[in-house]
């Protein structure tokens, strides 16, 4: 039964049942339905029903082990959390609430502060759904998501131990009301913007990497599955633009990810697509972006007109602004990516204020705009999960995001380039920085320090290659890598005591170099040699004996015999890059 069919509780809007108490500082429920009511007469509840309660405010246990020690006065929340917390633990969710009005705390902090564009929304959710009419909101929200099983590809699990890599899919499909005249009419679709959403390992950065549609690359072969369950190949194609890799010869988004895994050797974990409507909803939900245009706008082809200097677009204006290649740059595909990413950063910081995220009703909006908007695979396909995986994303600070676009060149092969292709050199060292999870940013000083220290491992005197010892064993993805590994060392590198110790007893995803305090000048030149990053360097406490040989083991991060582990330090000086706490205009 959906939701619209569940009697009374689908009259009220569920936003509406919490209201700011100017005494307390907190949003409590409005127990009485009429208009215009303060709950003030939720605080009536007696000291002697709070003591019995451990006066959490969250309706805990009686034995006390969710008491005021950890749930207390020194910690507000938001009333969402609250009736959440009651209702499982004995579902006295309004009880509880009222018990809460008593306390005089102070107003409360917004500290949910790290959404970003396409996980605001369901961010919003941890307010939303766990207001009045909880599990009726969830079924609502819940009902709105849109999966696709993509078989073997992404990640089964919502989260992901390491470092996360989201691949968000802006596609083009022209379905919806007033999306008919965009052109391309009865497309399936192109892979139309596309960002590879980097999270670092230690949830201090993350990179934000556009990937242009008309760059030619290979697609492979992949495989989708139908809604009966039945699998079916789809043939790989070379020398083809990269938007073909969605909706073209029936591909899915499965077949996105892995073109771009094929492009960089980042494996992204999940997807998320949003269309045409999805722009239009998701931004008049959050009540308009702010843009900067640093000359006056005015676009026939896309309808698009600002003036110079800031405004503030939502709906129509907003798709027309993403749309539009005409108005900036040299009208390429590549200045519009530049301003599709000023636009996202804006975005993130309006989903940062404390406007969006002390407004419950507007969160809740933007909660149910968000996942109609979402298309995703079958591992976040709820709402739950995606409300998780917002929390993980939410803990990059803002100032640590960084938007960038892969470094590309014109085709060689076309006469007159009118497509492009991966920079040889600038983009392999990209790639290999996001597969080694180096920040792009600076992160905090604490952070530095621990890495300097651990960085300070590869400084120092480095022994001759015929003086190297090292036993290497496979524990990554490749098969015969430690053999390829040896003969590569031994033919190429002179490193002639290097021995194949075949598979490792178990797959591990970083490579590692495990030495002696004796071995340390070995161990530097076989890390300069191999381009193993310093966290790869695992040195012992006890001297090594005689002969004895260091042990290098290969992880999921090694790509091949020759090829770096990891990237350099930081990207090339040229490459253009931007943070996501910055307003930029575009030009």
């Amino acid at each position: 039964m959906d939701a619209q069919s569940r009697g009374r509780a689908d009259d009220i809007d569920p936003a509406d049942q919490w209201v700011l108490n100017p005494h307390t500082g907190n949003y409590e429920l409005r127990l009485d339905q009429s208009a215009g009511e303060s709950p003030v007469a939720a605080r009536t509840a007696t000291a002697e029903d709070s003591g019995r309660r451990g006066d959490t405010g969250t309706g805990a246990p009686r034995d006390g082990r969710e008491g005021s020690g950890r749930r207390g006065t020194n910690s507000p929340e938001v009333p969402g959390q609250r009736s959440r917390r009651a209702s499982q633990s004995g579902g006295r969710g309004a009880e509880a609430t009222a018990t809460a009005g008593r306390r005089k705390r102070k107003a409360p902090k917004a500290r949910r502060k790290k959404a970003l564009m396409w996980t605001g929304g369901v961010t919003a959710f941890l307010v939303a759904t766990t207001a009045v009419g909880a599990y009726i909101l969830y079924e609502k929200l819940n009902g709105n998501i849109d999966a696709i099983d993509i078989g073997d590809q992404g990640n089964k699990n919502v989260v992901s131990d390491g470092p996360m890599n989201i691949l968000i899919i802006g596609t083009d499909k022209r379905t919806g009301k007033g999306n008919e005249g965009y052109g391309d009419k009865g497309s399936a679709g192109h892979a139309d913007t596309t960002i590879l959403f980097h999270v670092s390992e230690d949830r201090t950065n993350a990179t934000a990497m556009s990937i242009p549609r008309d760059l030619k690359t290979e697609i492979p072969e992949c495989e989708t599955k139908g809604s009966d369950g039945a699998s079916t190949t789809i043939p790989g194609t070379p020398d083809e633009r990269f938007n073909t890799s969605l909706g073209q010869s029936g591909r899915n988004p499965g077949c996105t990810m892995k073109t771009v895994e094929n492009i960089t050797g980042v494996k992204p974990d999940h997807f998320m697509m949003v269309d045409f409507n999805a722009v239009k909803e998701l931004t008049t939900a959050v009540g308009g972006v702010e843009v900067c245009m640093a000359k006056p706008v005015d676009d026939p082809k896309s309808h698009l007109k600002l003036p110079q200097g800031t405004s503030e677009v939502q709906g129509e204006m907003a798709l027309a602004l993403l749309r539009t290649r005409h108005s900036f740059g040299n009208e390429s595909d590549l200045d519009r990516i530049k301003v599709q990413q000023q636009f996202l950063a804006s975005m993130i910081r309006e989903m940062k204020s404390s406007d969006t995220l002390t407004n419950p009703k507007k969160l809740y909006t933007l909660a149910d705009a968000a996942t109609n908007a979402l298309t995703v695979d079958t591992a976040i396909g709820d709402a739950k999960k995606l409300m998780t995986l917002a929390q993980e994303i939410g803990k990059v600070d803002t100032k640590n995001i960084t938007f960038l676009t892969m470094p590309v060149i014109d085709n060689p092969a076309e006469p007159k380039p009118i497509t492009v292709v991966v920079d040889p050199v600038k983009g392999e060292q990209l790639f290999a920085m996001l597969r080694s999870d180096t920040s792009l940013t600076e992160v905090k000083q604490k952070e530095k320090a621990a890495k300097g220290k651990q960085a300070a491992l590869l400084k120092g005197p480095k022994a001759a290659p015929a003086d190297v010892r090292v036993d290497v064993l496979n524990g990554g993805e490749i098969a015969g890598a430690a053999g390829a590994t040896v003969t590569w060392l031994q033919n190429q590198q002179g490193v002639l005591k290097s021995t194949n110790k075949a598979n490792a007893p178990e797959k591990i995803k970083k490579t590692t170099l495990e030495y002696a305090p004796n071995q340390a000048d070995q161990a530097r030149a076989l890390a300069e040699m191999m381009g193993l990053p310093a966290s790869a360097m695992k040195p012992g406490t006890a001297d090594a004996e005689g002969l004895e040989a260091m042990v290098l083991t290969l992880g999921a991060d090694f790509k091949g015999a020759g090829i770096p582990i990891t990237g350099p330090a930081k990207i090339p000086a040229d490459v253009e890059k931007s943070s996501a706490d910055k307003a930029v205009c575009a030009k």
